[in-house]
């Protein structure tokens, strides 16, 4: 192993251990209620922070979409830069004519919900209210997306992915098909929030470090919900007290559904290109002859961080991270959630979409399937919106399938799912619904076993 300088060991240590501290490591925090809940420090500053300023959030994230709907129509007659080196506000407002008209819709609705114009369906607290209230969605993106995209560089630009690579290959290739670094944007997202995962993965994958299909597929299967939401989902529920049971089966389902979906359609499916068209010449990461999997991920990450000296370019990457969000992802957000939620509040939709699951949980044995059936599918407008419908079921069987589902299924347009489409990922609309569809019926007969074991 090549010899490097002190000052190089501590460039790796010390900001890798911060992102772990800052990402990875839960910590108690007290609640509103006065509970004690456990999250990651980067989403206990972001709550801390949209409380403080909840009352303007509103209004900065309306200018936020404002300029990303004007700062894309600037650039509307403008084609697409494809080329490597695109400058920065290029990349950011010279996108497709689809997403400038999403950009546009975006800054429509938030003017509608925040001066309560136009239809009621648009701007009420269930739909675009929701999502643009001082304590909504947005609300959270917004401080998430500030601390996060500012301090992700300690985790990507200091060794810590080169080192952890290594080490995991030979369980993250072999059992779900990723390279061992993408160990990092899965414990982020499990122990911290889904928003996390999905960006940690969205700028590997624009430099380079994952293929097409590598970014679907943890995009898609590993940005899970944190354990701080599925507290609160088994609490709405009426089910607190089965929380153990109910997370160990959430573990469960997700790590089946891990193994199966990266090998069917249509993860399968995604080239396994890189984002600059070249082609993966092998998915093998052998370890070089004199070294051994620690050896050799430690010589990497020593060689990344020492090629990262900067701060300047350290605060630069960050504010980036930020703004490419912010911009980026919040109007697909806005857009997508609240016509998604519009569909689950307003029409039979989602009513209609869940007949054909009636015989299937019949034959599962699932009691009140004719209510519960809807419930399989309007989490895909909202990830909360199965828990609030299915309190009123009387089964507690039925309520445990209905809050561990809807906790596994992960593709919901109001946040990952609208962040997945927002972002640099390449996945589409109808892979999501394919791939919501799937998780569900995979995991269905797998969490109805668990729960005729309970109740």
């Amino acid at each position: 192993m090549k010899k490097f300088s002190t000052s190089t060991w501590l460039l790796f240590l010390i900001p890798s251990l911060l992102g772990i501290l800052l990402f990875l490591v839960p910590i108690p925090t007290t609640n509103a209620d006065g509970d004690t809940e456990w999250m990651v420090t980067i989403a206990v500053l972001a709550n801390w922070l949209a409380d403080n300023i909840a009352s303007f959030v509103p209004w900065i994230m309306l200018v936020i979409l404002s300029i990303a709907a004007i700062g894309s129509l600037v650039y509307i007659a403008k084609k697409p830069n494809t080329d490597e080196n695109v400058p920065f506000f290029d990349k950011l407002f010279n996108v497709s004519l689809f997403w400038t008209i999403t950009r546009v819709v975006a800054a429509i609705f938030a003017f509608m919900v925040l001066f309560q114009l136009g239809p009621e369906p648009v701007w009420s607290e269930n739909t675009g209210g929701l999502l643009l209230s001082g304590d909504g969605l947005l609300s959270f993106l917004f401080t998430i997306f500030l601390f996060a995209g500012l301090l992700l560089p300690l985790l990507m630009n200091f060794g810590l992915l080169e080192f952890f690579g290594s080490m995991m290959v030979k369980i993250m290739r072999p059992l779900f098909r990723l390279p061992g670094r993408s160990s990092i944007d899965a414990l982020a997202s499990w122990v911290g929030d889904g928003t996390i995962g999905v960006l940690l993965t969205s700028k590997q994958y624009e430099d380079n470090r994952y293929t097409q299909r590598e970014a679907a597929i943890i995009g898609t299967t590993f940005s899970v919900v944190s354990i701080t939401f599925a507290i609160v989902v088994i609490g709405e529920i009426g089910l607190a007290s089965y929380f153990l049971p109910y997370y160990a089966t959430v573990i469960l389902a997700g790590i089946i559904l891990a193994l199966i979906m990266p090998r069917i359609y249509p993860l399968s499916r995604k080239p396994t290109t890189f984002i600059d068209g070249s082609e993966q010449e092998s998915q093998t990461e052998d370890v070089p002859k004199g070294y051994n999997v620690a050896t050799h991920g430690l010589e990497k990450a020593l060689d990344k961080a020492n090629r990262n000296r900067s701060v300047s370019n350290f605060f630069k990457d960050g504010f980036k991270n930020v703004l490419d969000m912010w911009i980026g992802v919040a109007p697909v957000v806005m857009a997508f959630g609240t016509i998604a939620l519009i569909l689950a509040e307003y029409t039979q939709l989602f009513v209609i979409l869940g007949t054909p699951f009636v015989p299937y949980l019949n034959l599962l044995g699932i009691p009140e399937a004719a209510d519960a059936a809807q419930l399989m599918v309007v989490g895909f407008a909202d990830m909360f919106l199965p828990a609030i419908l299915g309190s009123g079921i009387e089964s507690e069987l039925t309520r445990f399938v209905v809050a561990t589902l809807s906790v596994t299924q992960l593709i919901y347009l109001s946040e990952v799912g609208g962040i997945l489409l927002g972002s640099k990922i390449p996945v589409n609309i109808l892979d999501l619904i394919v791939i919501f569809l799937l998780r569900t019926i995979i995991a269905l007969p797998i969490i109805a076993g668990v729960a005729h074991l309970l109740f």
